[in-house]
């Protein structure tokens, strides 16, 4: 048994692979994490569910009940995509994307971290100019569980739409001590990004953060309006640690940034709340690709490696996954939405590299910087 493993006793982990793409690569994660579990002898056990447009033609809502129950039970939820062109017509709390939406309040979710970065393997990816994006690496800190997707009362007519953006003091202080927290642990700077100049809403998020950030001292607070930053993010993108903003806000930004790597396929996520978090690639559905074995599984890993940090505390397992990924990437592979790709793999022969090259590392002990940084 390597040091530092061991079971830690069983782990169950709900899987929702969901629609279109989702099933694919949410099975090539689930592979990396059976391999974790096998390589560091721990017990993960996982239970597939439907939610999105797979549970809408399985049960008839986008979040039957059983799937909700069984993922506040879960120690960890890990989910593919959700969304299907057949269910397009379906309006309100029939729609795939509102089970997504339900799941997250049902696990009191608050806090999505969606982390980008562009090393130089992925410098000839991104479709920007090499200096503008060498040495990316920042941090979205996207609020999860309110402003314009939850904010009542809202409306909808055949003459009127309505949403409501509000925001309390709670709610923007334990997602601003999120981003505070990694701050303190990366480059110790915040960019807090709203609208303050026209919304209400706004105005109170920017006395709060500032309020906030007054506990962190070692920390640097600028705040910026998103239109600036949505600017900034592709013309001076090196600039930015870690990025706190609303939900919206985060919703665009984060796929904005996503154009900086060169593909949405290989960025992850978290969400963090009271109760169990949930892990996810940013991708959508993509059905244009569904079935055709060509979805770039990165994302839904990278999540699974997330997962392993965040949920789990198993920081090693976690760095030498992220590893894995890096050093297929270095090599060239890739699936064929990235550009700079000189080696096309199909998702499951991308994920099979990745697992390789985590067997490699895992019984090699050669990670790069993984000793020094743990302590080892």
């Amino acid at each position: 048994m390597r040091p530092g493993s061991g079971t830690g006793g069983a782990r169950t982990i709900a899987v929702l692979p969901g629609d279109g793409v989702g099933p694919e690569v949410t099975a090539e994660a689930v592979a990396c994490l059976e391999l974790v579990a096998a390589e560091f002898f721990h017990d993960f056990r996982f239970a597939t569910h439907p939610v999105g447009g797979a549970a809408l033609d399985a049960c008839g809502v986008p979040l039957p009940p059983a799937t909700l129950d069984a993922c506040r039970r879960a120690d960890a939820v890990l989910l593919g995509a959700v969304g299907a062109p057949r269910h397009d017509h379906l309006q309100g709390a029939l729609r795939p994307e509102s089970g997504l939406l339900q799941l997250r309040a049902g696990l009191g979710l608050f806090a999505n971290l969606r982390p980008v970065s562009v090393p130089e393997a992925l410098v000839a990816s991104s479709p920007l100019r090499p200096e503008i994006v060498r040495g990316v690496d920042l941090l979205i800190v996207r609020e999860l569980a309110g402003g314009l997707y939850f904010g009542e009362p809202r409306e909808l007519t055949a003459e009127r739409g309505l949403n409501t953006m509000a925001y309390s003091v709670p709610e923007v202080e334990r997602v601003a001590r999120v981003a505070f927290e990694a701050a303190r642990l990366r480059r110790k700077q915040v960019t807090s990004v709203d609208k303050a100049n026209v919304l209400e809403a706004s105005r109170l998020w920017r006395d709060v953060v500032t309020r906030v950030a007054k506990d962190y001292p070692e920390v640097t607070l600028e705040h910026q309006y998103v239109d600036s930053a949505a600017m900034a993010l592709i013309t001076r993108p090196a600039r930015f640690d870690v990025v706190l903003t609303e939900n919206l806000f985060g919703d665009i930004l984060s796929d904005e940034a996503a154009v900086l790597p060169g593909s949405l396929g290989l960025l992850p996520s978290a969400s963090l709340g009271i109760g169990t978090s949930l892990f996810e690639p940013v991708h959508g559905s993509a059905p244009d690709l569904s079935g055709r074995g060509l979805a770039n599984p990165i994302g839904a890993i990278a999540s699974a490696a997330l997962m392993l940090r965040h949920a789990f505390g198993l920081e090693r397992e976690a760095r030498l996954l992220e590893e894995a990924i890096g050093r297929v990437l270095e090599e060239g592979a890739g699936t064929p939405d990235l550009a700079g790709a000189t080696e096309t793999l199909g998702t499951a022969e991308l994920g099979d590299r990745i697992r390789r090259h985590f067997s490699e590392l895992a019984w090699s002990g050669t990670s790069r910087g993984l000793a020094a940084s743990l302590g080892a």
